[in-house]
């Protein structure tokens, strides 16, 4: 007799344990077989993070308490060393200071200028075309490498023959004129100039793709309502696109400390060192005067910096959601 029958036979409460048992060991297996074939597609991504990025991350903090000659391999430990050299170091403040200069510059552009910009297109121009037309134009310096672009604005900056002063002085404004990148008041504003012209159109296509998945009864309801067009932007536009508004600022401020190739193309750092940031400060310590424990500890101190950047917005943003 099978077990089926003798189920039947030991009435409803017999078929209720059998059906549980065999119902029981079908799902169960399956889940199981789902988790053993999931992992083998996890494992090997997973050891690729492991060894990639967080080895080299745990190891760079021992680094950065070690003096370390790459070129030989001498590794001898120092403790607190480098971060009490980082402490009293006068360009590493300077850098520092370039960065935050430069963070809080991008964030004005590149965050709130861009999504008003993105907002205004995307709400005032009603012709299709045109607003194709006017991303691509925008979208266009992002296009081109930082390389390219940097070598670009070099000569623009030329004291003589250089664009920039060319128009000065045919606007009558000849007494402006400079050498932008040689002087040290000024090189550092000519470098963040440069980055904002590249990096603005990508931001605004950005949001531009944000406001396009707001839904348009909102905005005939905020009509109905007797909301115009342009007070639209601030009272529907931008509160509805906080997400990505928040991605924005954790993206921008995160590049921002993270600038290198701008400035290594640029200035390489100069004149008299007022171009360093972090990232070329590291550089230069490390690969120029070989002193790799103090690269570390400069690496580690971006890596805290972004890493709280990120936990702030990712907290705002989190309790900000916005869902319709």
């Amino acid at each position: 007799m099978s077990e089926r029958t003798t189920a039947e036979h030991a009435g409803p409460l017999g078929l209720v344990r059998y059906a549980s048992r065999v119902g029981g060991q079908g799902p169960t297996a399956g889940r199981t077989g789902r988790r053993w074939r999931a992992l083998v597609w996890v494992i090997p991504g997973l050891a690729l993070v492991l060894v990639f990025v967080y080895y080299p991350l745990v190891l760079n903090f021992w680094y950065s308490a070690s003096k370390l000659n790459l070129f030989t391999g001498e590794l001898s430990f120092v403790g607190l060393d480098n971060y009490t050299r980082m402490a009293n170091d006068p360009v590493f403040w300077r850098s520092l200071v370039n960065n935050v200069l430069y963070a809080g510059i991008s964030v004005v552009f590149q965050v709130f200028f861009a999504l008003v910009l993105a907002a205004v297109i995307e709400s005032q121009v009603k012709s299709g075309r045109w607003r194709a037309a006017l991303r691509s134009i925008y979208f266009l310096p992002s296009a081109m490498s930082l390389t390219v672009t940097g070598l670009l604005f070099s000569f623009i900056y030329q004291p003589e023959g250089g664009l920039l002063n060319g128009i000065l002085d045919a606007v009558g404004l000849d007494h402006l004129q400079q050498a932008w990148l040689g002087n040290s008041s000024t090189a550092m504003l000519a470098i963040i100039a440069m980055s904002q012209w590249q990096g603005f159109g990508y931001s605004t296509l950005l949001f531009a793709v944000a406001i396009q998945r707001i839904p348009n009864e909102i905005y005939e309801a905020a009509s109905i309502d007797g909301v115009g067009p342009f007070r639209q932007i601030f009272t529907v536009t931008i509160p509805l696109i906080r997400e990505m508004t928040g991605l924005m600022m954790i993206v921008t401020m995160s590049g921002a400390f993270q600038v290198f190739n701008e400035v290594m193309v640029m200035t390489s750092g100069g004149p008299d060192n007022s171009t360093h940031v972090l990232g070329t400060w590291l550089y230069r310590s490390g690969f120029v005067k070989n002193d790799f424990g103090y690269a570390a500890a400069i690496a580690v101190v971006i890596f805290v910096i972004t890493l709280a950047l990120a936990i702030v917005q990712v907290r705002y943003t989190s309790r900000k959601r916005v869902v319709w």
